[in-house]
């Protein structure tokens, strides 16, 4: 029998308490820390909620106060977390970072400084996320399960319940953000995370993967088209290329271009995060390529003028208004801080900073 859907999107995977330095410097000099919280699928469904859709977040945290912490925040944007389990024998990962672009293997491609991170995440709860202990009818409940390269790193357990998923009969469409993070794949052997990550892609309908990204994991070279040829089976495959903009391949369509509007940078991290959730907002809505990766683009703007991993999206009138912009006044738009919470007034070709 089949039932219908009562989430729009699932998003599972780890979730850790932030913390962000005080002040810029390397972490060795920085006297204190502000604590947010940071995970990539958790950032996609706080995202996806503050889009108005119906959104839930599926993970283990430890019984501690950071587990508690995370799930309140993130139920405090709006998303489920009824399926966040606590395991009392196991921490909450943590985690400390300063701004600016994350390694993918090919320092050089990246637009920015490197951001210094350091993880406390090894034997965390979320860690221990297995076939067993996932309930897979909280998982399989919306319209997108969205999964990331992040999980299937974190243990065995999680690679075998990534692989579970992606592989079982009668899933909801597999939205899958490649996020490869060259650490997490040290052991048992460096080369096996781009292995891993390059067969989930393949076997997923939606594939969100940076054109850097294939780059380092995989050797592809040579464009969007390349990365395209290197990965035909998923039904939609959008290749994120940074500021320049990104490019959507669905098939039996042309591919699509949409470069990204200048945004005053305040933190690169999250931005991706919240990419896919406004490419996924466009496609819950049934909205034409086009706007689909113009939704993306003003999501991943309202994390990146923002500090930490998460910003306050455009309301949906607000975000259509810019979406429908003619070529030429979308790349006049400008945006700044604050430019999510303008007024009607204000909703013109050329947003400015508050």
């Amino acid at each position: 029998m089949t039932t219908t859907p009562h989430m729009d999107v699932v998003c599972l995977g780890e979730s850790m308490v932030t913390f962000l330095p005080s002040r810029p410097g390397p972490l060795a000099d920085v006297p204190s820390f502000d604590r947010v919280i940071g995970g990539a699928e958790s950032n996609v469904a706080c995202a996806l909620a503050g889009a108005g859709h119906r959104a839930r977040w599926v993970s283990r945290v430890g019984a501690d106060g950071f587990g508690e912490h995370l799930v309140r925040t993130i139920a405090g944007q709006g998303v489920d977390v009824s399926a966040v389990q606590r395991d009392p024998a196991r921490p909450t990962g943590i985690y400390f970072r300063t701004d600016g672009e994350r390694a993918t293997g090919e320092d050089a491609a990246a637009d920015g400084p490197l951001s210094e991170v350091v993880y406390y995440r090894a034997g965390s709860a979320a860690s221990a996320m297995s076939p067993a202990t996932v309930d897979r009818e909280a998982v399989t409940a919306g319209r997108f399960l969205h999964l990331t390269g992040i999980t299937p790193a974190l243990s065995a357990d999680c690679l075998a319940l990534t692989r579970a998923l992606v592989g079982a009969p009668g899933r909801p469409p597999v939205s899958f953000d490649v996020n490869y993070r060259v650490g997490l794949w040290r052991d048992p052997a460096p080369d096996e995370g781009p292995r891993v990550l390059l067969d989930l892609a393949r076997r997923s309908d939606l594939v969100f993967v940076g054109e850097d990204e294939a780059a380092a994991a995989w050797g592809v070279r040579g464009g969007p088209e390349a990365v395209r040829e290197a990965l035909p089976e998923p039904s939609a495959l959008v290749v994120k290329q940074g500021a320049a903009g990104a490019v959507a391949f669905v098939t039996g369509e042309a591919p699509v271009r949409v470069p990204a509007p200048r945004v005053e940078v305040a933190s690169p991290v999250g931005a991706g995060d919240a990419f896919a959730a406004g490419y996924l907002s466009g496609a819950l809505r049934g909205l034409p390529a086009r706007d689909r990766l113009r939704h993306g683009h003003l999501m991943a703007a309202a994390a990146l003028v923002e500090p930490g991993d998460l910003g306050v999206p455009p309301s949906r009138a607000h975000a259509d208004g810019l979406v429908a912009l003619d070529d030429a006044a979308w790349g006049r738009l400008r945006l700044g801080p604050g430019w999510t919470q303008a007024g009607p007034e204000e909703r013109t070709p050329e947003v400015r900073s508050a």
